[in-house]
């Protein structure tokens, strides 16, 4: 005789299993995201010392970075050890470029964080909506234990980053950018000291030695939404608009448009400047690419379109190709 309760035993069984995977998964995500969340509040609320490795397509480069917090206040100096000489100062958002080779200083306003350790300038839920977070294993990164994640995305429109965390201060020890399986990019510390006290003349670029300097100012003019002539048709899924501006960009003698992308993670920015009168030869279409840097280049209505961000390459032409000039 059949038993006539198993049938209702088991739907019952497979509820509370569905239930119970559902919760498990949700929980998991949770912790992920939390761990993204120390990424991006702990570069801005500590002080640290340290030198790390930037490496892609065979090229590597050494910088020293010193980053100090008062309160409200940052102070930040970072040093290009490798090629040519490169030296940074950053309080809050003003930042001052050295360039010791051309005896030039630009000066800056910094509207948009993104510089290693501090790569999660904006993050919101909306992440967990075009990367997959997992929780991954522990290791050890330049003496610190370090927590690893992984973002798996969700289309073949960005790519992949792991990220491993310092399990203690929640800093950002090293960034992986892949394509699939390939590591296309990678920074990581190499040394590094977190909390104590920040030397405050390390910090000041008073200190440097600079008389008869060129100083050039890079003006950001930041506009409204939707304010440039230039806009969008459609954005690839997952990408939101998050600034359009004027900017005054090196070796440029008038303002240059720039419109940013994000989806939380990766950006993306359009530049859009008329084609100089005295250019002998248009511009042609082309592409470029180092690291996880693509560039796609166009012309339209006589400018030049620059395209360029860390995602795929079938990205940015997507980008670059939705532009249009607003009647």
């Amino acid at each position: 005789m059949k038993n006539p309760t198993l049938p209702a035993f088991s739907l019952l069984f497979l509820l509370v299993f569905q239930t119970a995977y559902a919760e498990n998964q949700s929980q998991s995500s949770k912790r992920a995201y939390d761990w993204l969340q120390k990424i991006a509040d702990a570069p801005r609320q500590l002080n640290y010392q340290g030198t790390f490795v930037y490496y892609a397509d065979g090229h590597i480069e050494t910088s020293q970075i010193t980053h100090r917090v008062d309160r409200d206040d940052e102070y930040e100096k970072i040093e290009v050890l490798d090629g040519m000489s490169r030296i940074v100062f950053r309080y809050n958002d003003e930042m001052k470029c050295y360039i010791p080779n051309t005896k030039k200083i630009y000066t800056e306003k910094r509207w948009y964080r993104k510089f290693f350790p501090d790569l999660l300038p904006q993050l919101t839920a909306r992440i967990q909506e075009n990367y997959k977070i997992e929780i991954d294993r522990q290791e050890r990164i330049a003496g610190h234990d370090a927590q690893l994640i992984k973002l798996i995305p969700n289309d073949n429109l960005r790519y992949g980053h792991e990220f491993w965390i310092d399990i203690d201060s929640g800093l950002l020890l090293k960034a992986v950018v892949v394509n699939k399986e390939d590591i296309i990019e990678q920074f990581a510390f190499a040394q590094l000291e977190i909390g104590g006290k920040v030397d405050e003349n390390l910090l000041n670029p008073e200190l440097m030695s600079a008389q008869n300097w060129e100083k050039v100012d890079l003006t950001t003019l930041v506009l409204d939404e939707g304010e440039l002539k230039w806009q969008l048709r459609e954005l690839p899924a997952g990408f939101i608009k998050i600034a359009e501006m004027k900017r005054k960009l090196v070796g440029k003698s008038t303002m240059v448009d720039h419109i940013v992308l994000s989806d939380d993670l990766a950006s993306v920015s359009v530049f859009i400047e008329p084609i100089q009168a005295d250019v002998s030869s248009t511009v042609p279409g082309f592409y470029s690419s180092r690291g996880a840097i693509n560039i796609y280049v166009r012309e339209l209505m006589n400018s030049k379109i620059t395209t360029v961000g860390e995602v795929p390459l079938n990205t940015i032409k997507l980008i670059g190709d939705a532009i249009f000039v607003r009647q």
